[in-house]
């Protein structure tokens, strides 16, 4: 090994091996559809067991990795999980630390796990496409091609398309149609600036139950609206930007929506803290 020293430790009373202190950690993050993987160099990880978002409780962690003993490393909040990737590690920092303590900040922190694995379900999807110019074919309609494309990764299948004139009647009628046909999300393209005869967001409003936002502190695609309806559909209306940029606030709000995550103003405006994609 080329040491010029051969160290030999004795196991002291009330001490644990980093090893035995890894697996204190992982019962903290402990839930359903994450499992441990093997034991390495005294660190232990969370395996994703489906696809899906993890939600880290964040205020929680925080404490555990205050101690300055202890840490536990995770991916972001609301990250996107495929099957079998790791979303934490965890370790202690000496190679031996008192157990007492690790009992302690186990039952500080609580018996609900500090990550949770929220799967994506299968969801069937309706596109409504808004605007005059493609209503009356002067031009070609660019986003259901762009939206096919950014649902291919979840479970989900479109089952519903149409296309529709900058009328308030005929978009809300659209919306209703879908909600019939039996979409759990429908999506609304175009019509969501501020110009006179935008109606989309107003017919959104109109339809829904719970009408959580028009506007988001993220930027590409801050004209952006999301409501549910009465049977708990998702809709939301998606802003040009969301055809022609790479990533937008689309990208942070569907995969929530496909893990049946339902959000309020106060997560829409906590989007803020990063929303400069």
């Amino acid at each position: 090994m080329g040491k010029a020293h051969i160290y030999v430790g004795e196991k002291q009373v009330g001490m644990i091996h980093e090893e035995e202190a890894a697996q204190y950690l992982f019962q903290m993050c402990n839930s359903e559809h994450l499992v441990p993987s093997e034991i390495k160099e005294g660190k232990i990880e969370a395996i994703a067991e489906k696809q899906g978002v993890l939600t880290v409780d964040q205020k929680r962690l925080e404490i555990v990795n205050a101690t300055g003993k202890t840490m536990i490393a995770t991916k972001p909040n609301f990250y996107s999980l495929e099957k079998g990737e790791v979303a934490a590690g965890m370790r202690i920092i000496p190679l031996v630390m008192e157990e007492n303590k690790l009992k302690d900040l186990k039952q500080h922190i609580g018996k609900r796990p500090l990550l949770q694995l929220h799967p994506f379900t299968f969801k069937k999807i309706g596109i409504i496409t808004i605007g005059s110019e493609v209503y009356y074919k002067r031009i070609k309609d660019g986003f259901e091609p762009v939206l096919r494309k950014k649902i291919t990764p979840f479970p989900a299948e479109i089952i519903a398309t149409k296309i529709v004139d900058d009328q308030l009647e005929m978009i809300e009628q659209a919306i209703k149609e879908m909600k019939n046909k039996g979409c759990d999300i429908i999506l609304c393209t175009g019509g969501m600036s501020v110009d006179a005869d935008d109606c989309t967001p107003t017919a959104i409003q109109n339809t829904s139950e719970q009408f959580i936002c028009y506007g988001t502190p993220v930027l590409p695609g801050s004209m952006f609206a999301l409501s549910y309806l009465d049977n708990g559909a998702t809709v939301m209306g998606l802003p040009g930007a969301v055809m022609f940029s790479a990533r937008t606030v689309f990208d942070l709000i569907l995969p929530r929506v496909m893990a049946d995550i339902k959000l309020s103003f106060t997560d829409i405006a906590s989007l803020g803290c990063g929303g400069l994609l």
